[in-house]
């Protein structure tokens, strides 16, 4: 469809902080020595700039997507930090999720990355709240439109082209990997374009987090056409899948489909398995020897399996002309530029979806006392920043004293203006971080995700997992 800083809160009753915690600010005493006054920390004193966020707090637009787990939403802020500010409001059912364990696991494990991946290339998080019955994230709005509906305008792209895209994707699974994050759904309908053209990963439901040098996982997820054999074999992958991934969506670019399709998944799996890569004799020598490399059935053989992981592919002679640092603080003209009337302009995406009447569903508050998302509240820290530079103390009238009096562990006000605007009884959110609950071993299933249609029938991605 949307700074490393972890939100690290502590769970604790305020109603007990307020009558424990206070703070001295010095005053002048009448005999002209130090004094200073006890002043009082309550909610009330230090959250005076920080608001509580909703649904209530955006005003809906337009549908831009939806799917097996809910919608994806246009919408403005209508109140607090940022009024008039357009976002992608991703709703949620809790309902759905809770049914299966992987899928609420998949659920938080996004949440999380969210929080913690900062990227010129990720997509941002801005707030993330709940409902009763409905989990909401807000993100950056890609008013760009997915690059799958560019490459379905285009039909194939351009090797330079293609170059540019492929480099931004790069830095960014570059990005993800070196926090020990594997994306394993990398796809044209999962990239999206900014309003300046520069892509922006989205859609991380199914990546798979702490999968450092080593480590494998046995999930069996993702998209079928762009999935390495490895995950179909369910042999145990790691990152490398990943690179599979860029060397079909390279293939896709370049060509007009994905290396591997067949008129159903069986068909598809086997020629993915046991299927000889043909290339077209049109694509240069740098790109046919790129793809190849990406598309090495042995994990162990792809270029971007060893322990160098991104720089390898860097290096390759295919970017020989990328300036990396260039393109990573987007000095680089992106090669298409969305032509957009406006803020609220939504013609990069999807009629189907974005001539649809924008109604979000009655809430279901019979989950609304259910911890399974505790903690899923978030904000985020420019915001948190803007919120903290109008922090000020209001000092009660209490009594004075003497500078020698035993001191006072000094306390951050930003701990105090994240606790308390977030704590909701009425849906059982908790916003301090709570482990989550141990789920069973991951099992196959299939879904279908919040994405538009695929450029044919036959050609539609085949998605697994949640």
């Amino acid at each position: 469809m949307a700074g490393v800083f972890d939100i690290d809160l502590e769970s604790e009753d305020l109603s007990d902080a307020e009558d424990e915690v206070c703070g001295d600010i010095p005053v002048a005493d009448t005999d002209n020595t130090l004094a200073t006054e006890e002043v009082e920390l309550t909610s009330a004193s230090v959250n005076r700039d920080s608001e509580r966020v909703g649904p209530d707090c955006f005003e809906l637009l337009t549908v831009l997507g939806k799917g097996g787990y809910g919608k994806v939403f246009q919408v403005r802020k209508v109140q607090g930090a940022q009024t008039g500010k357009i976002f992608a409001m991703k709703v949620l059912k809790k309902a759905k999720i809770v049914c299966n364990a992987k899928d609420t696991a998949h659920t938080r494990a996004e949440r999380e990355i969210l929080e913690t991946i900062r990227h010129p290339f990720i997509v941002e998080l801005w707030y993330a709240f709940q409902t009763g019955g409905k989990l909401y994230l807000i993100l950056e709005c890609l008013s760009g439109g997915e690059l799958f509906m560019q490459l379905e305008k285009e039909g194939i792209f351009m090797e330079d082209t293609a170059c540019f895209y492929l480099g931004e994707i790069t830095l960014a699974l570059g990005h993800l990997h070196a926090n020990g994050i594997i994306y394993r759904d990398l796809k044209p309908e999962n990239i999206m374009l900014n309003h300046q053209g520069h892509i922006k990963l989205t859609d991380f439901g199914l990546c798979k987090e702490s999968i450092h040098d080593g480590t494998v996982t046995h999930t069996f997820c993702g998209t079928i056409e762009y999935m390495a054999p490895e995950i179909l074999t369910r042999s145990g992958h790691n990152r490398a899948v990943d690179w599979w991934s860029l060397g079909a969506l390279m293939y896709d670019m370049m060509t007009g489909s994905p290396p591997f399709t067949a008129e159903n998944r069986k068909k598809t799996i086997d020629k993915i398995l046991k299927g000889k890569l043909n290339l077209p004799p049109y694509l240069t020598p740098d790109a046919r020897d790129m793809i190849k490399k990406l598309l090495k059935k042995n994990p162990t053989q792809r270029l971007g399996s060893s322990k160098a992981d991104c720089a390898d592919i860097q290096k390759h002679h295919f970017f020989r002309h990328v300036n990396w640092d260039d393109l990573l603080n987007k000095r680089i003209e992106p090669p298409y530029r969305p032509s957009l009337q406006s803020e609220e302009d939504v013609s990069q995406f999807d009629s189907r979806f974005t001539r649809q009447t924008p109604v979000d569903s009655p809430d279901d508050t019979t989950l609304s006392t259910d911890n399974t998302f505790a903690g899923f509240t978030y904000v985020a820290p420019s915001v948190l920043e803007s919120l903290k530079e109008g922090f000020s103390f209001e000092p009660k009238a209490r009594h004075v004293r003497r500078h020698n009096s035993s001191p006072h562990t000094p306390i951050s006000p930003l701990k105090f203006s994240l606790t308390e605007p977030f704590k909701t009884s009425m849906d059982g959110d908790i916003v301090s971080p709570v482990q989550s609950p141990p789920f069973p071993t991951e099992t196959n299933c299939v879904t279908q995700p919040i994405r538009t249609p695929g450029r044919n029938k036959k050609q539609k991605g085949h998605r697994s997992g949640r």
